[in-house]
């Protein structure tokens, strides 16, 4: 069974969204982490928001220069949790159909490599509620951006994880793996 991998960025205060605080610190230890997260994978499974923001800039970037990272992105099997994108633009991309623990139940059962995640909101709550996300991995970056923050659309959300790894990159970042706990 495939696994289903959640990535995300997030910063001390809890801000993911428009995640450019990052830049400064995506230096080689990152880059090898993010290349063997994709190079580990064979999909990726987004919400809306992501689908959005992903969309709007991967497509656009230089294919040719491997440390982009945008022919993994622009070409790999993407599926999209929504009930209002019709047609997506963006190359090899599907809306997943139906119920959504469902569908991610059956691409999990596929044959093939992990799936990857980025971001973090109500698709990925719902996806541990049902047992279906393998591992969370939170990329603290040392920065306060201030605003909303990840738990402002979860606040019925709960949920406990056990420690998987824990790396410390020397730009500070500390990327924090943790897969949800089971129930006793």
């Amino acid at each position: 069974m495939r696994k289903l991998i959640n990535s995300t960025y997030i910063t001390l205060d809890g801000i993911i969204d428009n995640p450019m605080w990052t830049m400064p610190y995506f230096d080689e230890e990152a880059a090898s982490l993010a290349g063997s997260q994709t190079t580990e994978a064979d999909a990726m499974l987004m919400g809306r928001a992501t689908y959005d923001g992903f969309s709007a800039v991967w497509p656009n970037m230089d294919e040719s220069d491997p440390s982009t990272g945008a022919a993994f992105f622009n070409n790999v099997k993407k599926y999209v949790a929504s009930t209002t994108l019709t047609d997506p633009t963006w190359n090899n991309t599907e809306v997943l159909q139906g119920d959504l623990v469902e569908a991610v139940t059956a691409l999990k059962a596929q044959e093939g490599k992990n799936i990857i995640q980025y971001g973090f909101g109500s698709v990925t709550a719902q996806l541990i509620r049902a047992g279906l996300v393998d591992e969370v991995r939170f990329w603290i970056h040392p920065v306060l951006e201030g605003g909303a923050n990840l738990t402002v659309p979860l606040t019925d959300f709960k949920a406990s994880f056990d420690l998987v790894d824990t790396r410390v990159h020397k730009s500070g970042v500390i990327v924090a793996s943790y897969a949800p706990k089971t129930p006793a």
